[in-house]
């Protein structure tokens, strides 16, 4: 059995040391980045470790020797210099007004102040930033760091509210401004988030910033390699393959499956996604942990405010300059849902340029499809897995009639924001649907000028479909026919099922269908 004791919500680096927690050394990658510059940004997802990587960087400025011992940057570093730092995380519950910016940042500013001796003013935040940053130098007669953690909560909170974002944009770039004129009295300062606000706006002037999120050498600086899993884990691995029935090679094979996958630069090793790998070997058992944790509902809104096609999100394309950041003006839901961890690289065309994305894993995209489902039809949180089952259970039985009218229950209610858009609604929703029955089913869907075909293979049944928007069922039904569909399963055993469906725009929902066997 196991004794490792696993840092699940653990960010204090020196608790971690001194609690005796399981740690995969990254201090090399540390050493290596503070010995070859000076200002930094990193954006990974939540739950990858930012925070930890924030607070291990200041144990090694604050010269505490001590919690480094056996790792790497023991032998790396000889001189463990204590140098003032400026902490600050901007990681707030709520956001709903200009003083709650204000006031967090206040907070913050008094502990420092006090110890640095610098007087509480009714000077602006960024002004009170630059005498602090000189007190710091002045009392100590050492160069400041500064580290910001999660500096983008308060603008991704705001990211419907255009007002209330623009004033926190504004006061955001006159304070990570004050870095870049106060140069000569900074040692190094790194930002962490989970998304890139361009640089025409939050960090304009402080253009100096190394974004280190997309290079290839910091692509494992947070989150777990496959090498890794082996070099620190390897018992447990026999120890989660003897407890659920599963061979090594198994275990390994659905840890990968669920957990890996993240990508945050073109050619590199996959990086599993650390709260859900341990919380595995913790618990010995799988699940959707990263998940369960929370997905926030902006990106659901994003989504929809820019009637975006879900079916792109398996094979979405696009270009580094719109991973790379995210503009106040953008109507693209992409940056921001590959920034927080959702879709990641899964190829790249050099020549051009161009960036292929996807689900990174079985844990995102069932979780993410998931949740998509109460948002887009009439089915609520707590129905949904149920109804899934309900239908995944039809769909076995060879039950068309009864599979398809459940379907016209998910598409009730259709909400009036979406009804605008009723072709792409009926689409996203068949996608949410038959995305979440592909689990357990093999689904193949297909979508061209309005119409979708979708063919759904059981042990027992195939069922083939098309679907016609302010047509007739018949004329489906005659479409599948006439381009013969069903061809390719003439020789199967299984029973067949032609299915010709109608949606009707009057009905905002499905109309009619006939079934031929």
């Amino acid at each position: 059995m196991s004794n490792k004791i696993y840092p699940i919500g653990i960010q204090n680096f020196e608790k971690l040391r001194t609690g005796g927690y399981f740690y995969i050394d990254k201090t090399e990658l540390i050493y290596r980045i503070i010995k070859t510059g000076s200002y930094y940004f990193l954006s990974r997802p939540r739950r990858f470790g930012k925070s930890l990587l924030i607070s291990t960087i200041e144990a090694y400025f604050q010269g505490k020797k001590e919690l480094f011992e056996g790792l790497a940057m023991e032998k790396l570093e000889k001189d463990w210099i204590d140098h003032p730092i400026l902490h600050l995380d901007l990681n707030a519950k709520k956001f709903d007004t200009e003083d709650d910016l204000l006031r967090l940042i206040d907070r913050q500013f008094l502990i420092y102040e006090q110890k640095y001796g610098s007087a509480q003013s009714d000077e602006t935040i960024d002004d009170r930033f630059v005498t602090l940053i000189r007190k710091a130098y002045e009392k100590t007669g050492r160069k400041v760091v500064i580290l910001i953690d999660e500096y983008d909560k308060p603008l991704l909170q705001t990211i419907e509210d255009d007002v209330l974002q623009k004033e926190y944009r504004e006061t955001l770039k006159a304070f990570y401004g004050v870095m870049k004129s106060m140069d000569g009295y900074i040692q190094f300062a790194m930002l962490t988030g989970v998304t890139k606000f361009g640089k025409i706006s939050v960090f304009s002037d402080l253009n100096n910033l190394d974004d280190i999120s997309m290079r290839e050498p910091y692509v494992n600086i947070c989150g777990i390699s496959e090498q890794e899993i082996h070099d620190n884990l390897e018992e447990e691995l026999h120890e989660l393959a003897d407890i659920q029935g599963m061979t090594y090679e198994e275990t390994c094979a659905k840890l990968k499956e669920y957990y890996d996958g993240y990508h945050f630069a073109e050619n590199t090793i996959g990086i599993y996604n650390p709260f859900s790998l341990l919380n595995t070997f913790k618990y010995n058992k799988f699940s959707n942990y990263w998940f369960e944790t929370g997905t926030p509902s902006y990106l659901v809104e994003l989504l929809k405010r820019s009637h975006y096609d879900l079916e792109r999100m398996a094979s979405e394309e696009t270009s580094s300059d719109v991973l790379n950041s995210i503009y106040a003006d953008s109507s693209s839901p992409i940056p921001v849902i590959y920034q927080s961890g959702y879709l990641t690289i899964k190829s790249y065309d050099e020549e051009f340029g161009i960036y292929q994305l996807g689900f990174p894993n079985r844990e995102v995209e069932e979780g993410f499809v998931r949740y998509l489902m109460p948002f887009y039809t009439s089915i609520n949180k707590i129905e949904s897995p149920f109804e899934i089952q309900k239908f995944v259970s039809e769909i076995r039985k060879g039950q068309p009639d009864a599979f398809l009218r459940r379907l016209q229950s998910f598409f009730a209610d259709t909400p009036y924001e979406l009804a605008r858009q009723l072709e792409l609604h009926y689409q996203n929703v068949l996608f949410i649907v038959f995305k979440l029955v592909g689990f357990y089913t093999q689904v193949e869907y297909h979508t061209s000028m309005g119409r979708v075909d979708l063919v759904l293979k059981t042990n027992d049944y195939i069922y083939v479909m098309e679907f016609k928007l302010e047509g007739t069922a018949q004329e489906a039904l005659k479409q599948i026919n006439e381009k013969q569909y069903a061809l390719p399963f003439a020789t199967d055993s299984r029973k067949l099922f032609k299915i010709g469906i109608n949606f009707s725009n009057r009905l905002r929902n499905i109309e009619e269908w006939i079934i031929e066997e």
